[in-house]
């Protein structure tokens, strides 16, 4: 059995949907596991009261309840962890207190010294981010954004659970931290391009402030500490006019290219239009 966190996030809908595809025995945890929808055979189970009972292996999500499930694990004695963590902790070699890099690399730390079996995935930005810029090409043609030459290497969330699959279900990945990249560097405004010719649309990206950046986002995830918020645009500034990080990881693990961002784009265009 594995228990997967984070369930109906953008990586734990892809994964659970692979792994139940293969058989495989499936607990999703979810706030709402009496109105969750999983695959046949996948099990809903309340977040608050995880069931660990014939579980052996934990995906893991870097949320505010991570530890406490880390160390439940433990006790209940899972052997394998895999852990959603981030590129920046290996983009930042002295990563600041607070910062995400900072944050993902102490769950990881917690995961190696609490499992004999672990696994860390390393994505960069998700092709899924874009799905932030939903409501005002809802209401327009304009996207009001920090750094529109900021350039990242977005990654399709499928990729991300495929490798999340073979690092639960088979040992080569054991001990590893595979930093996943998309195939191409793209930046904002290039992204934004893209999803209006997917959509035979007109868009344009419209750069503002950091610091009206930062208070958007503040209000749209005010559970999050601001430390993070200035991580992550520190990170789109330095990234201007450089290029993109790019690794062959989930070809090299998968066997094939990873998606690009048209096709994540076309995959999610229904999102963009209704």
């Amino acid at each position: 059995m594995i228990l997967v966190s984070g369930a109906t996030g953008n990586i734990g809908r892809p994964l659970i949907a692979e792994l139940a595809a293969k058989g495989v025995k499936v607990r999703a945890l979810t706030r709402t596991p009496d109105n969750a929808r999983f695959p046949e055979g996948v099990e809903a189970c309340d977040s608050g009261r995880p069931d660990f009972d014939g579980v052996s292996a934990l995906v893991l999500n870097s949320t505010g309840g991570s530890v406490a499930l880390l160390e439940a694990a433990r006790a209940a004695g899972v052997r394998r962890v895999v852990t959603v963590s981030a590129l920046v902790v290996a983009e930042e070699a002295d990563p600041e207190e607070g910062g995400n890099a900072a944050v993902h690399r102490a769950l990881e730390e917690a995961v190696e010294a609490a499992v004999p079996e672990w696994t860390h995935l390393r994505p960069g930005a998700f092709a899924a981010n874009s799905l932030r810029w939903v409501p005002q090409l809802r209401a327009g043609d304009v996207v009001r954004g920090p750094y529109a030459q900021a350039r990242t290497s977005p990654i399709h969330e499928a990729d991300i659970a495929a490798v999340g699959v073979r690092a639960l279900l088979g040992d080569e990945l054991l001990g590893q931290a595979p930093a996943l990249t998309g195939p191409q560097g793209l930046t904002f405004a290039e992204q934004v391009e893209i999803i209006g010719s997917v959509l035979g649309r007109s868009l344009r990206y419209e750069e503002i402030s950091a610091d009206l950046a930062k208070q958007a986002m503040m209000a749209q995830n005010p559970g999050v500490r601001g430390e993070q918020f200035d991580s992550m645009l520190r990170y789109f500034a330095d990234s201007v006019g450089k290029p993109a990080p790019i690794t062959g990881e989930v070809e090299r693990i998968l066997g094939r290219p990873p998606r690009t961002y048209a096709e994540w784009v076309t995959d999610h265009a229904d999102a963009f239009r209704n």
